[in-house]
Formats: C-alpha cells, structure tokens, sequence
C-alpha cells in the first residue's frame, strides 16, 4: 500500500499554507547553495590561481556528498523525523558558506564544498516528508507547485545576490553574506519549528514502523528503481537547458549574446509559471503520468524545432519560453509520480534514494554534452535533450506500470 492510501486529513487553508510556505523557504535556500561558487568563479580563478577545471571540480565535490547524503538522510528523517534534519542541514549550509569565505587555499575551498553537500543532501528527503505528511490531499499539487518554484527562484536568486555584492565589496563578503542568509531562514524556522513537526502520535508510529520493518525492504520495489531512473534523465534534461542549450542554439541560429544571456532566464520565469497551472493539474493523481507526457512531449517538440529547423534569432527565446513553460506544467506531476509509489512510513528513505538521482544525472550530463559542445554537434545537443525528453516521457508510464503490477500482486 502507498501513501496515497492514507492521504493527509482536511487541514485549515491557514495550516496548509504555513507548511507549505515554510517547506518552499527552506528548499529555496537549497538551490541556493547549488550556485554559491559558480557566480563567482572569475574571482576565485584569480584569488586561488585555479583553472575553471579546477573550480569545477569544486562542484562535483558538492553533487557527489549531496547525492551519498541524500540517500542517507532519508533514513534519518524516517526515524527522528524530518525538522531536526532540516535545521541540521541549514546550519551546515551557512557554516559552509562562512567557511567558503575565511579560505586561504584550494584545499579549504575543497573541504567547505564537502560540507556544503552536507548540508544541501538532507532537503529532498525533509521537504517531501513534511508535504506529504501535513499538507491536506487536495492541496499537494499546488504544495508540490509551490517547491518547485521556490527552487526555481534560489536558482535565480544566487547570482542576482552574490555578483554584485561581490562587484561592490568583493568576494569574501559575498560569500559572508550567502551564509547570513542561510542562517537567518534557519531563525525562522526555527522560530516556526512547532508548524514543521509532526504530531507526536504520527512520528512516534513511523519510528515504531521504521524500527522494526525491514530497513531496506522498499529498495525490492521496482517503481522506486523507476522513480530513480526519471529524475537522472530528469536532471540530463535540466544540466543540458541550464548549461550547454543557450549557447548551441547561438551557434546555430546566430543568436546575438544579449538575446543569449537571457534565454536561460525566461525559461525559468515560464517554468515557474507553468509549475502554477499544473499545480491544479496535479489534483487529480490519475492523471499524473500524462501531464508528464504532455508538458515533457511539447518540451520535446519545440527542442527539436530549435535543433533542426532554420529559425529567425528573435524566435529562440520565445522557444525557450514556451519549453520551460511546458516542462514546468510536468513538475507537480513529475513529483506525485513518486508519493503514489511510496510505501507507508518510508516516505524520507524514498525521496533520498530517488531524489539521488538529480545529483548523479547533473554530474554525468556535463561529460557526455560538453564533449558534443567541443566538438561543434551544436545540433545534436539538442537532439540528444529531445531524447532524453522522450525518455522521460516513456519512464514515467514504467513507472505507472511498476505500480499497478505491485498493487495487482498485494
């Protein structure tokens, strides 16, 4: 039996919302420190005589700990429950970013990224947790709407925060300042904390369960495994639009830099705003896997018109719009896709397993696309994200058919 069967009872619109908003506030903090250093690698290749190799790897330190983590913690939150983790993993974030700030060497910076992966492995398995356990049924879609966005928007929000105070005051304080921020979201939860526990009824049963239930028992479910497999796929798609799909297509259709700069930026507004509509889309649970089918189809369609058909510039950022739009509709789907095949009391150890699948798509997807990016198949960067996108497609009717197998067995 899934958590579906047992959803959430009718809750306040009032309750619903503090959750769902202070749930959003934290997930927001952890794309945040996705993007800590990125922004500001050309100070840092100076400061450290780093080459952007080097810098990058800084990144892979911060995916590879996230991804380990993320399917650790899992189990943590199923059996101390998820607000304890929650501040835990806040606290490493700003300590990381502090620490970012006061290095004097390559090796500091090394070891600040391992602790910031820490910190950001622990939200997926939290967040999902506290969603699904306290935000009433009908609600979940707009939750799940509502943490997408906000993830969303700390992508956006890191460079917008951390360039020009670092152009103004220079790096240091920049990164100072992200780990101020990090900490005072963490007050405020904090200040909140009794709207982000569960009741005590409810988790003094999910330890009982997790105590004595096989700890590893839902890793025999093949819709998990299926699960896990749509978000890599999932996360090739978002590492391919984030950093190699703006500049093949300027390569291909002689896109000026300034239109350039900006296609990333309205893909992500649209994806926001599609995450909004398919929020209400997500109401009804059955309906899930084709929305994914539809949002990710016409994603697909407008990716292969960029890749293979003569375009006028001006067009391609109205493209990237109307792609982030519709892969943003998929999102509250995409992530009811996993609750429906959770099973009862191994909601964080689910999420932190399947979860771990962003992590390990981001750091594979770069090595297979740069390499078409070096050597000029700007055109099959954008083949390959359309196959992808119909793989994501295709994984999420396996993961429907997973789930109706095991049901038709129990």
């Amino acid at each position: 039996m899934t958590t579906a069967a047992h959803a959430a009872p009718a809750r306040p619109l009032r309750d619903d919302a503090g959750v769902i908003g202070l749930v959003g506030l934290a997930h927001l903090i952890s794309h945040f420190s996705q993007l800590l250093l990125a922004p500001l690698f050309p100070w840092l290749k100076d400061a450290f005589h780093a080459s952007y190799t080097e810098l990058g790897f800084l990144m892979t330190i911060f995916f590879v700990t996230s991804c380990c983590v993320q399917a650790a913690s899992g189990f943590l939150v199923d059996r101390h429950g998820p607000r304890p983790v929650l501040f835990a993993g806040l606290a490493l974030v700003g300590l990381a970013a502090f620490g970012f700030s006061a290095s004097t060497s390559y090796w500091m910076m090394m070891g600040c990224a391992l602790v910031a992966g820490l910190g950001n492995g622990v939200f997926h398995p939290v967040d999902y947790t506290l969603l699904n356990r306290k935000v009433s049924a009908p609600r979940l879609g707009h939750a799940y709407s509502v943490h997408g966005i906000t993830g969303s928007l700390g992508w956006a929000l890191a460079p917008a925060f951390m360039v020009p105070i670092a152009m103004a005051s220079g790096w240091r304080v920049a990164l100072a300042c992200a780990g101020a921020l990090a900490w005072l979201v963490l007050l405020v939860l904090w200040l909140n904390r009794g709207t982000l526990g569960l009741p005590r009824a409810s988790q003094a049963t999910a330890a009982a369960h997790a105590a004595v239930e096989p700890t590893f028992e839902f890793l025999r479910i093949p819709a998990v495994w299926m699960c896990f497999g749509f978000f890599f796929i999932y996360a090739v798609v978002l590492s391919v639009v984030q950093a190699f799909a703006p500049e093949a297509a300027r390569r291909l259709h002689d896109v000026p830099v300034g239109l350039v700069a900006v296609c990333l930026t309205i893909y992500m507004v649209c994806s926001a705003g599609g995450m909004l509509l398919g929020g209400f889309l997500a109401a009804d649970p059955s309906r899930c896997e084709r929305v994914v089918g539809i949002g990710f189809g016409i994603a697909a369609l407008v990716a292969l018109a960029i890749g293979l058909a003569p375009l006028p510039a001006l067009a391609i950022p109205v493209l990237f719009g109307v792609m982030g739009f519709a892969s943003g509709i998929a999102g509250p789907s995409r992530d009811l896709l996993v609750k429906r095949s959770t099973p009862d009391n191994a909601s964080g150890r689910v999420y932190g397993i399947v979860y771990s699948g962003l992590d390990i798509g981001q750091a594979v997807a770069p090595l297979v696309f740069g390499r078409l990016m070096d050597q000029g198949q700007y055109a099959g960067v954008w083949v390959g994200l359309v196959m992808a996108q119909l793989l994501l497609i295709t994984s999420a009717f396996n993961v429907r058919r997973a789930r109706r197998t095991r049901l038709a067995s129990a």
